[in-house]
Formats: C-alpha cells, sequence, structure tokens
C-alpha cells in the first residue's frame, strides 16, 4: 500500500475515534458539574476537560469564562479548533474521501453522512441537541462507522492501518478520561484512595461505555483501584490501555509480517506492551497514577511518530 494510502486510513480512524471519546470526556463532564460541591452548589468541572484534552491555552485566547457554553461552543462547533468534534469529523471525511477506493461504500457512507448530519444541525442554533443527547448521538453514529468497517472491510494491510489507528487514539483517550477524574478532579487535601463519591467513578465508566463490564468483573466495587485497574490493565476491557496496547502490537505484527520488515514501531509497542504487562496496580497508585498516565500518554505519542516515521507517513 502506498504510504499517502496508509496514513490517510490511519488518520480517519483516530479522527473518527477522537471525536467519539471528545463526546464521551465532555459527558464526563457534564454529569460531574451535576455534583453538588463541598462548599455548596455545584463544581464546574470544565477547566478538568479542557486541560484533559489539552486545549486550555487555546480555549483561554478566545474565551473569558470556562462556563459551560463557552466550552461546549469551543469543543464541539468551533471550525478554529482543531480539536473540536465538528473539526474531527472534517479531517477524518477529508481523510476518507482521498482513500476513497480503499475504503467500502459502507464505510464512506457512515462517515460521510455523519459529517452532513452533523453540519445541518450545527447550521441551526435553535435545533440543536442538548449536550447530553448530542454526546449520545457522536457515540452512536462512530459506533457505526466502526460497525461498517468490521463488518465489510477486507482485513488485510489496509485494514491493519485503520484499526491501528482507532487503537493508539483509544489508549491516549481512555488514559486522559481516568486522569480527569483521578487526579485533576480529585481534591488536593485529599489522599488517594480515600473516600471518593461512587457516583463519580460510575459516571466514569458510563461514560466510557464500561459501567456494566466492570460490574460483571468486580461487582459493585468503585473503589480508585479497581476502577484503575480495569481501566489500565484489564486485557478483557475493550477500552483498557492493556487491551489498546495488545491490540497495537497485533496490527504492527500483522503489517511488519505482510511487508517482511521488522520496524521501530514494533520495537516500541512491545516495550510498551512489556511494561504494562509486569506491573501491578498497587505499583501504579504507590508511584502516583497522574503520573503513570502522564507518562503512557508521552510514550503512546511517542508510538504513533514511530508508525508515520516506520511507514513514511508525510512523504507525498
Amino acid at each position: 500500500m502506498l504510504s499517502r494510502n496508509a496514513e490517510s486510513l490511519f488518520w480517519t480512524s483516530r479522527y473518527m475515534e477522537r471525536a467519539d471519546n471528545l463526546a464521551r470526556h465532555m459527558e464526563v463532564g457534564y454529569r460531574m458539574s451535576m455534583i453538588p460541591a463541598q462548599s455548596g452548589g455545584y463544581a464546574s468541572e470544565w477547566h478538568s476537560i479542557l486541560t484533559a484534552t489539552n486545549t486550555i491555552n487555546q480555549f483561554s485566547q478566545v474565551y473569558a469564562e470556562q462556563s459551560e457554553e463557552n466550552v461546549v461552543q469551543f469543543l464541539i462547533y468551533d471550525d478554529s479548533n482543531p480539536s473540536s468534534i465538528v473539526s474531527c469529523l472534517r479531517v477524518a471525511r477529508d481523510n476518507a474521501r482521498q482513500v476513497r477506493t480503499a475504503i467500502t461504500s459502507e464505510v464512506w457512507l457512515a462517515i460521510n453522512q455523519m459529517y452532513l448530519a452533523f453540519r445541518e444541525f450545527e447550521a441551526d442554533p435553535a435545533n440543536r441537541l442538548a449536550l447530553p443527547e448530542l454526546c449520545d448521538w457522536v457515540k452512536r453514529q462512530a459506533s457505526m462507522v466502526r460497525g461498517a468497517f468490521i463488518n465489510t472491510q477486507l482485513h488485510n494491510d489496509g485494514s491493519d492501518f485503520f484499526s491501528l489507528g482507532y487503537f493508539v487514539e483509544r489508549a491516549d483517550n481512555t488514559a486522559r478520561a481516568l486522569d480527569i477524574k483521578y487526579h485533576i478532579l480529585l481534591p488536593t487535601t485529599e489522599v488517594v484512595g480515600g473516600g471518593i463519591d461512587n457516583y463519580q467513578w460510575s459516571t466514569l465508566l458510563r461514560a466510557l461505555g464500561a459501567y456494566r463490564s466492570f460490574h460483571w468483573e468486580y461487582g459493585g466495587d468503585h473503589s480508585p483501584a479497581k476502577v484503575a485497574e480495569f481501566l489500565i490493565l484489564n486485557r478483557r476491557c475493550p477500552r483498557s490501555l492493556s487491551h489498546c496496547v495488545r491490540q497495537t502490537t497485533k496490527q504492527l505484527d500483522n503489517l511488519c509480517s505482510s511487508y517482511q520488515k521488522y520496524l521501530p514501531a514494533q520495537t516500541h509497542a512491545l516495550r510498551m506492551l512489556d511494561d504494562i504487562s509486569s506491573t501491578s496496580v498497587d505499583q501504579i497508585i504507590s508511584n502516583g497514577l497522574h503520573e503513570y498516565l502522564r507518562d503512557f500518554i508521552l510514550e503512546n505519542n511517542h508510538l504513533a511518530e514511530r508508525i508515520g516515521e516506520s511507514f513514511l507517513f508525510g512523504e507525498r
């Protein structure tokens, strides 16, 4: 496959997954903002969402107040924000159009129709969906794209690049979502692992689509250690860091086998897999969960860079 086609497939799936996960971040922020603060009233978690999505500096250049209205506009509808949902959908569609002959008609229609439908109700503010309904809509439409791909796409090297983008992006976003709750939202005076509102943990699990799966594994124990273990180390959870790294390694193994080359990206992924397979949640919490998640995000970003270098992304 040409490197430019591989790159377009990789970024199509990354931006689709990014839009899906941004909707999940927004849902976490909205639900948690409804929780009464200890000082009375309701706590605003929009600063946390901006921090987790690494957009707080750009937001501050445009808006003076971190209100729900401003954050929703910036993270969902703002074309000038490259990380907004509308920007993600546009870039995903543009990349898919560049490789129109490399994806099935079902995949293209799912992506194209999602983008066009979003643009339609975006153009009429009076008919915009409320934030919870919008988050659900984005998640459903993104799932349709993913389902169309799984059910209709030929499982060749193009499929590997497409899946690779999904799992690299999903790992990044799971780490950021967990960090919102475990570090950013945790009061600075409270010891990690102390008494924390179970509602917040269940809200995070629901936003990640992992609430029922978590209960199958751990019952009703929403302790920080159990949630962290589930979202980091449980290989059966499709959004855990462990599962994403394993799937990334699998896709890279397939590609290296197809091209009969052993590439730097594969070495990097195997090292990440070894690291996550040889640790425990107790070790992670003891050394600092925020620090672990921060380091993981950096390593995952480096992996994306190695993938680009290994497969000559950017060389048109």
